[in-house]
């Protein structure tokens, strides 16, 4: 059985699970203090080369979003599991101008593009500037940073995704009701699920059918190429028509295919071979 919520205040995090990357985003305030503070509403907002940005929400009376609007700079460092204390220290409510980062055992590095900090012990860093920063109605700041700079401990660099995503060992949480404990969970077990789809197999997704295909026949075409995956949906539900079919199925399909020379040698041409 389902049964609805009522939606209330902080339900997205009491109610609706969002297990989120934890970061820490250092600024400077308008007069060169350090400030860290940790945060976990944050996103890819665009991920091309020329113009790669993201996004962080704040509080708007949080020292790091006051800073960022007055200095439209910012770092997010992401930690490691073995640096959750340190991290939860930075989430302390010090006075303005206090630097958290002396309070912990991280170790503060000159970024590379911009004037706040970095923070050597976490492996992977983005470097910010704002290039829009968006008050809410409410409570909230939306901040889109562009991204300056990606810097990695140097040995990740050359590692694919999985061998990354064990060595930096980063934690995700979430707060409790109250914001007074913190669940974090860290590697774990890692399983991983193989969809199978190789590059460029998104423009699948611009094949529109424009009649019923039964269930066999759809997951046939899933099986095309996606760079062709067009054009086969095209002729075989011309020629579904042309023999006044109202329904794609697995049968005519074959039937298409074989006319039209479509054998699996064929297809197989088209997909994307993995060096040997």
């Amino acid at each position: 059985m389902k049964k609805e919520v009522k939606i209330r205040p902080f339900w997205y995090s009491d109610v609706w699970l969002f297990p989120k990357l934890i970061t820490i985003v250092t600024t400077l305030d308008a007069e060169g203090r350090v400030n860290a503070a940790p945060y976990s509403h944050i996103m890819q907002y665009d991920v091309m080369a020329k113009n790669a940005r993201l996004i962080v929400g704040f509080r708007q009376d949080s020292h790091s979003y006051q800073n960022i609007c007055a200095t439209k700079e910012f770092v997010v460092n992401c930690p490691g599991a073995d640096y959750l204390d340190d991290m939860m220290e930075t989430a302390r409510f010090y006075p303005e101008g206090v630097n958290e980062l002396e309070h912990t055992r991280f170790t503060m590095i000159p970024s590379l593009h911009v004037k706040p900090p970095s923070i050597q012990e976490c492996p992977q860093i983005a470097e910010c500037v704002a290039d829009e920063i968006i008050p809410l109605e409410k409570s909230t700041g939306i901040v889109i940073g562009r991204i300056k700079a990606l810097v990695f401990d140097e040995e990740l660099i050359d590692m694919d995704r999985e061998a990354r995503i064990r060595a930096m060992n980063l934690p995700i949480g979430l707060g409790d009701e109250d914001r007074q404990d913190y669940f974090h969970t860290t590697l774990g077990q890692i399983t991983r699920h193989r969809l199978g789809e190789p590059p460029g197999s998104h423009v699948g997704g611009e094949v529109q059918l424009s009649m019923p295909w039964d269930a066999d026949a759809l997951q046939t075409l899933m099986s095309i190429p996606a760079m062709v995956r067009k054009m086969v949906t095209d002729q075989t539900e011309q020629f579904c028509r042309a023999r006044g079919d109202g329904k794609v199925t697995l049968a005519r399909f074959t039937e298409h295919s074989a006319e039209q020379g479509m054998t699996p040698e064929l297809l197989e041409r088209f997909q994307r071979k993995k060096p040997a």
